[in-house]
């Protein structure tokens, strides 16, 4: 019995014929191998196969042949396995991918020399997993707190935010909280300093601190 059919889809020939190799030995059937987007797609509808292993960048232009290959197999073919690969991590190229639902996988090529964790990236996609590369994770985690403009503020002071919200004083805050209102008032200029709201005089800083709160939430 023949294991997954698969297609590859690699404009560099050595690594191509490596991955075809490693997938033979590993019980995989390689149906058909492409050098760029077109004969991807010709491939994937000739060969129908259960996986895909493609990389995002391909001949003519080395922009984005394989993902757009992709979305059209994945399209057509909703139950094809996808595997993308890439040199680097490309973050809104791996989101618009992955929000293709289960069987889409993205992985840095670096990853492609740990043969164990390929394999099993290749296995949790032809169950219908999802597959995201630890470094794609970290860099959405880091843009996330690069976006947020409350990342920066400690747990208490997104609860004296909070409350500021609601509309509360500095006494009202400081019986919520059960502390004196000078430790609110603290906890409130160093709100103001993280946000980077300065003193001006034609800006209210606490109401500006408040709707930078709303916008975040």
């Amino acid at each position: 019995m023949t294991g997954p059919r698969v297609v590859l889809a690699e404009d560099d020939v050595l690594l191509r014929e490596g991955l075809a190799s490693l997938l033979d030995r590993s019980g995989y059937e390689v149906v058909g191998q492409a050098g760029d987007g077109t004969q991807l797609l010709a491939l994937a509808r000739e060969a129908e196969p259960d996986l895909v292993v493609a990389d995002i960048r391909m001949p003519p232009t080395h922009t984005t042949e394989g993902l757009d290959a992709a979305r059209v197999i994945r399209q057509e073919r909703p139950d094809t396995g996808i595997l993308v690969l890439s040199a680097y991590v490309e973050v809104q190229h791996a989101m618009e991918l992955l929000a293709g639902g289960g069987g889409i996988g993205y992985l840095l090529k670096s990853r492609i020399a740990d043969v164990e964790e390929f394999l099993d990236a290749l296995q949790r996609i032809a169950r219908g997993g999802s597959v995201v590369d630890p470094a794609l994770v970290r860099e959405l985690v880091t843009a996330r707190r690069r976006e947020d403009p409350l990342a920066a503020l400690s747990e208490r002071e997104r609860q004296v935010l909070d409350l500021m919200a609601e509309g509360r004083s500095n006494a009202g805050i400081a019986r919520r909280l059960w502390v004196t209102e000078g430790t609110v008032e603290k906890h409130i200029s160093s709100i103001l300093t993280k946000l980077n709201l300065h003193e001006a005089d034609d800006d209210h800083r606490r109401v500006l601190a408040v709707i930078t709160f709303l916008k975040a939430r």
